[in-house]
């Protein structure tokens, strides 16, 4: 098992442990992640590398958290959202900043 699949593991069984699995609440857990993605942002504005990280992990578990509490993969996920981005190339471009896929321009 590589690092990042024992670290999901281990917040799984941690969301378990202190029962968010059993009484979380989908939606609000969607307004956590939400929460942390404003955080990031925050973060990510101040160039503050360490809380940047910080940030990152957060919203990466608020997101593990939210796969169980749908009950979804988060495997599943990325790969149905990569095969969606896999055949973008030269199909679509920057602006400001950030890809704007063809059929958006």
């Amino acid at each position: 098992m590589n690092k990042l699949n024992e670290l999901i593991k281990l917040t799984e069984i941690w969301a378990d442990d202190v029962g968010i699995t059993l009484k979380g609440n989908p939606e609000k857990q969607a307004e956590k992640v939400i929460e942390e993605a404003n955080e990031l942002f925050t973060a990510i504005k101040s160039g503050d590398k360490s809380q940047i990280i910080d940030e990152l992990g957060d919203v990466m578990v608020t997101i593990i958290i939210e796969a169980l509490l749908v009950d979804v993969k988060l495997e599943e996920c990325l790969f149905l959202a990569y095969q969606k981005i896999k055949n973008r190339v030269g199909k679509g471009e920057m602006r400001n900043g950030t890809f704007v896929k063809a059929e958006d321009l």
